[in-house]
């Protein structure tokens, strides 16, 4: 129990040297890594943004591990997606190995129950993000998506025929 509140000022000064250190390398590596690194998280987008930030946890407060240790699990993870997203948009069907299909849940005044259940949603989730995007009731829209990535787009049926795209969640 020795030691719990304050070990020492090297071991003080050393977590926020590697804090500092650390959190300046990822930010460079996310930024040269390209826009998809920082898109909207599917469920592999997702586990990176969690490998990252333990890797940043594990640097600034584990005294066995270096900073270069830090650097290497940061570029390793970033390069790990960036090869994932590559080849996902650059041979067939690799994509459906680490991401979901987007999933019609309403059509045409109608809630399909099988997707609303499959995919673990119930209607009252559905009519919130309705509400939240300004809809007071389903009279007015055509189709509701849950998209890869967990939001919920509505296409909206107009007065006129036309269909209005909104995206909300």
């Amino acid at each position: 129990m020795d030691n719990i509140i304050f070990e020492s000022w090297e071991s003080t000064f050393r977590t926020v040297v590697l804090t500092i250190l650390g959190y300046l390398a990822m930010v460079f590596l996310l930024r040269i890594s390209g826009k998809r690194t920082l898109s909207k998280m599917n469920a592999f987008d997702f586990v990176v943004t969690i490998a990252l930030g333990s890797c940043l946890a594990s640097i600034s407060l584990n005294k066995n591990i270096t900073l270069t240790d830090g650097v290497v699990a940061f570029s390793l993870f970033i390069l790990m997606q960036f090869t994932f997203t590559y080849l996902s948009v650059h041979v067939k069907g690799f994509r459906s190995l680490i991401t979901s299909n987007p999933v019609v849940v309403f059509y045409q005044g109608c809630f399909l129950e099988n997707e609303l259940k499959k995919q673990r949603l119930t209607k009252e989730e559905v009519y919130n993000e309705c509400r939240l995007k300004g809809f007071s009731n389903l009279d007015e829209v055509h189709l509701i998506i849950l998209e890869s990535t967990g939001d919920i787009s509505i296409l909206e049926t107009k007065g006129n025929g036309e269909i209005n795209t909104t995206e909300s969640m």
